[in-house]
């Protein structure tokens, strides 16, 4: 591989039609200047220039590597504008990682505000319940439901978010309302199943709460949260979802709204090499804005027979 220093230097002789010239731009001795120029030759086994008298004249295999470096230096001096610009305005692409029932309801609803704010930044979404390893740059940043157990990325915490218990209407009607946590054995249970991520455990808390003994066993188990919701909305069983499902679905009720279930805490994580792009500025901030229990709670209006 060529050297980029000497390329540099091989450059700024062509721009400046002499040695002489082109050393006192570059503030380095003409000798020092002529060595290098010849280092190159030799890494390259041609000549780039002929010296005579009245200056210098590039060899046909100089005016190629001259058109060459040319438009290398014109592409490094419009990527430098373009960081320039991007300092103040934000831009560029963002891979962004959560996981999928997060991804796929909530988040999708919100960003349509983000990127109409920011029209000249490209969200790249990554949903996965496993979390991605950013600092392979598996992704950039990371909406994640417990602490990171990486010491060395940046985290911002934002909302709680809280499981209820809940079924469908119609559920109800044919099978009776639970009055007690106990009247859970007795109901059909829905569950995500022991395959479930820490991410989202709490979807399986419908197995244990108020029961003693091995966990409920569910009569169905589906490894996806919005498959759960699915399932519940059509009146297959109870199961446990986080308040945005819910929220976001408005065909399922809440029952025992008095059982507090878990809490996952949110936090934002990126990697520290980040922490001054302004694409990710704005996107930590709009969601500190947005992540709040106005647009991800659940008040007394979803609980069955409100």
């Amino acid at each position: 591989m060529l050297d980029w220093e000497k390329l540099r230097l091989f450059h700024s002789v062509s721009e400046a039609g002499s040695f002489t010239e082109a050393s006192r731009r570059l503030g380095m001795s003409q000798p020092a200047l002529s060595r290098q120029i010849a280092s190159l030759e030799e890494s390259l086994g041609a000549k780039l220039f002929h010296r005579h008298a009245r200056g210098l004249a590039m060899t046909h295999e100089g005016e190629q590597l001259a058109a060459t470096t040319t438009e290398m230096f014109e592409r490094v001096e419009r990527t430098r504008q373009a960081i320039d610009l991007s300092k103040d305005r934000p831009t560029g692409e963002i891979r962004l990682t959560t996981t999928m029932s997060f991804g796929s309801t909530w988040l999708p609803t919100m960003l349509r505000e983000f990127l109409e704010r920011y029209p000249d930044i490209q969200i790249n979404m990554v949903l996965t319940d496993d979390d991605l390893d950013l600092q392979k740059r598996e992704a950039d940043v990371a909406i994640r439901f417990h602490p990171s157990t990486q010491n060395d990325l940046i985290q911002r915490q934002l909302a709680a978010i809280r499981y209820r218990l809940c079924g469908s209407p119609e559920y109800f009607a044919r099978h009776g309302v639970p009055g007690t946590v106990a009247d859970l054995d007795h109901h059909r249970i829905i569950a995500f199943g022991e395959t479930a991520p820490a991410t989202i455990r709490g979807v399986n808390w419908i197995q244990d709460v108020g029961h003693q003994g091995p966990p409920r066993r569910p009569v169905l188990v589906v490894n996806s949260v919005v498959g759960i919701l699915q399932a519940v909305e059509a009146g297959v069983g109870i199961a446990a979802l986080p308040s945005y499902l819910i929220r976001d679905s408005g065909r399922v009720k809440v029952i025992l709204p008095e059982v507090q279930g878990p809490v996952f805490r949110t936090y934002f994580v990126y990697v520290p090499e980040l922490r001054n792009a302004i694409r990710i500025k704005v996107l930590r901030d709009f969601l500190i804005e947005k992540m709040v229990p106005a647009t991800l709670d659940i008040d007394e209006s979803y609980a069955l027979g409100a």
